[in-house]
């Protein structure tokens, strides 16, 4: 059971495509067959079939073809009354051996790991979370490419509801708990001040550019702060009107030191809800409204320019908006 208590949780370390509880013994055939037999006694039943498997890497005085037939003999020698088949092709339990050099491990089970880059093995970056499963899914993207997150959350309070940040609290555990040795953090930045100042200053059909544009802005400083690499958002295409290509560039346009990556751009929302199951979410915790049709009629998609955001963007101070937005920033250990 420690074993494979032990693997289950190895099953969640990034860069682990698979791994199996095994029992260690000598190159010996004889103390392979003891093992096999002993945990053939653990597996097997009445009545079931099986079949084993042999790698070899090393130098022995038998093949894997030998040890295959060796053990099958001694299995069946040793439960004659269970009435064991042996079945290459459908087994009910495989044994599997590999022998390596002087040492040999044998073992029955083998656990799927998530399989990506060690976390660590890439440069660490900012991860914009909403509170919403989509976010967390493109964070946990980029964590398995081996990126370990800074998650930040924009407190959008009062226009937003104040269960936002629990969710968003919520999803960072989870994704943390993948993420075993790296800080358990997020950081919050108090956002709803910029909002009631866009929303006055700046014409209604670019207000959400702006406020996206001005978010990856303080993204950028935080990225610069932390010596982070990159921003990812959890944005993915054509769900909303402002969620195409030509909005994405334009958003991205103020971001040049730092490049944004968007993980979920070619999921669809079906997919993004087996990722998150995978990932551990439940659905009550992430607060993103359920789309049922992936479906945006043109005549709502708004003709923006650059210089149309250009122009709204010359009536807001925006540097000291972002000054002001990083003087917020708050840490929550969690």
């Amino acid at each position: 059971p420690m074993a494979e208590d032990a693997a289950k949780k190895l099953s969640r370390v990034f860069g682990i495509s698979s791994l199996s509880p095994a029992l260690e013994t000598t190159s010996k055939m004889s103390d392979i067959a003891d093992k096999c037999v002993y945990m053939a006694g653990l597996k097997l039943q009445e009545g079931s079939s099986f079949a084993v498997r042999c790698r070899r890497v090393g130098k022995h005085s038998y093949t894997s073809q030998d040890v295959c037939r060796g053990i099958g003999h001694r299995i069946l020698d040793a439960s004659p009354h269970l009435g064991l088949t042996v079945d290459l092709t459908h087994p009910n339990v495989t044994l599997s051996v590999e022998v390596r050099e002087d040492s040999a491990f044998v073992y029955s089970d083998t656990i799927q790991g998530v399989d990506g880059l060690p976390l660590g093995a890439q440069s660490r970056v900012v991860c914009l979370l909403k509170g919403d499963e989509r976010s967390a899914a493109a964070c946990w993207l980029a964590m398995k490419r081996g990126c370990p997150p800074i998650p930040v959350f924009f407190d959008e309070s009062p226009f937003i509801e104040e269960t936002c940040l629990e969710a968003a609290l919520s999803a960072t555990r989870v994704l943390l708990e993948w993420a075993v040795g790296f800080p358990r953090k997020l950081r919050v930045i108090a956002y709803s001040q910029n909002i009631a100042e866009i929303k006055q200053k700046c014409p209604k059909n670019l207000a959400s550019l702006v406020c996206k544009r001005l978010m990856l802005r303080i993204a950028g400083r935080i990225a610069e702060l932390e010596g982070a690499e990159g921003i990812v958002t959890g944005d993915v295409l054509g769900e909303k009107p402002n969620q195409t290509i030509k909005a994405f560039k334009i958003e991205d346009y103020i971001s040049q030191t730092f490049p944004v990556y968007r993980p979920l751009l070619g999921f669809e929302t079906a997919e993004i809800e087996d990722l998150t199951r995978k990932i551990g979410m439940r659905e009550a915790e992430a607060g993103s409204p359920r789309v049922e049709k992936n479906e945006v009629a043109s005549k709502k998609l708004v003709a923006v320019s650059m210089e149309d955001i250009s122009r709204a963007e010359e009536k807001l101070n925006i540097e000291e908006m972002v000054k002001r937005s990083v003087d917020t920033l708050k840490t929550l250990n969690l």
